[in-house]
């Protein structure tokens, strides 16, 4: 593959340009931003490719990833579909030389994730996964806290997303396509929590509740799981408690609860509140959290491809996350913890 020289030499396509959540537009905006070029869009629907070039005019249109590699001379591909195409999808992309970002969650399965890396090593090609939360207000203050010290050392990690929910039609309810329920808003939060504790992860011990939407769910025995819990032991003496749910009919506010033998840190998208014990009963401190800054995702990729700066959202970094709702997944159904394998744990985030 040519040298990149600076930004605008990064051809970038999207393979996926579904109308959920716009996240097409989204990975291009972003790129545009770090002074990439966006240049092609793959997708099967004949709609959705006249949407892009609605959307992006002089934008490339190809109906499968194979007639876009084959014709277009992209060098990054960014890979926003459902979560079972993500693994084969980026072993093409590799295949063929160019450099790939993955939508969140990264693969399904930890040994999916090790195919990936070995691919991308062999082709000496970057591959990362579009980790944006990494950046949110939330992580971002509440790692300020952190590393100031204001909760002494960290003991424990709570993290729940989820309410009483019934199951729709759409893909992300399908257990075989989406990886069950822990891949949606599980995958954002273990990542905040691999921030927080610096360790290796020990093991990992999942629980599972399944059987109450199935019923009324238009997937049937494929639906989500009606609930799984993790909880996740580090080698530091720190752990995580990870809840996915859509049968809590009273779920807590914040998103996160972070314990510490000085002060406990909780926060939701908007707010974070610091209680720390005094001489006189609690010091309360409470704030709004700052705004998100998901540019620097694809501004350090770029940075990365042309100037040899340093991956922040490393390919191993993001197999850390799949591998802890993995072993959780199958931790529930086996009933016994099960031993992590974690060699990339030492990894700055910076």
């Amino acid at each position: 593959m040519a040298t990149l020289k600076r930004a605008s030499d990064i051809h970038a396509a999207v393979i996926g340009y579904g109308g959920s959540f716009d996240m097409g537009t989204w990975h291009f905006r972003l790129m545009r931003r770090a002074g990439m070029r966006p240049t092609a869009v793959v997708d099967p629907d004949p709609t959705r490719r006249a949407a892009a070039r609605a959307d992006h005019p002089g934008i490339e249109t190809y109906a499968s990833a194979a007639e876009m590699l084959r014709c277009s001379n992209v060098n990054l591909v960014a890979i926003v579909t459902p979560h079972h195409l993500h693994a084969p999808l980026a072993l093409q992309c590799l295949r063929a030389g160019r450099h790939v970002v993955c939508e969140k969650p990264m693969a399904l399965s930890t040994s999916h994730c090790n195919r990936m890396i070995a691919e991308a090593r062999r082709r000496r090609c970057m591959l990362s996964t579009f980790h944006n939360r990494h950046w949110d207000g939330s992580i971002l203050q509440a790692m300020k806290t952190v590393r100031r010290g204001d909760l002494g050392d960290i003991q424990r990690i709570h993290l729940h997303s989820g309410s009483y929910t019934a199951p729709q039609s759409w893909w992300r309810d399908s257990r075989s396509i989406s990886g069950g329920i822990l891949f949606d808003w599980g995958v954002h939060f273990t990542e905040y929590a691999l921030q927080i504790i610096d360790a290796k992860i020990v093991e990992v011990s999942g629980f599972r509740k399944e059987g109450h939407w199935a019923p009324h769910s238009p997937w049937k025995k494929d639906a989500n799981e009606d609930e799984v819990s993790a909880v996740v032991r580090f080698a530091n003496g720190a752990w995580l408690e990870l809840t996915a749910t859509s049968i809590d009919a009273d779920p807590p506010v914040e998103w996160c609860r972070i314990t510490g033998t000085r002060g406990t840190y909780r926060f939701g998208g908007d707010t974070w509140e610091l209680v720390r014990a005094s001489g006189r009963g609690q010091a309360v401190r409470r704030g709004k959290n700052p705004p998100e800054q998901w540019h620097r995702y694809y501004q350090n990729v770029a940075d990365h491809l042309v100037k040899k700066t340093p991956l922040i959202i490393t390919a191993q970094w993001a197999r850390r996350t799949i591998h802890i709702l993995d072993l959780a997944n199958r931790s529930a159904a086996s009933g016994t913890a099960l031993r992590a394998h974690d060699p990339h744990w030492k990894v700055d985030r910076s």
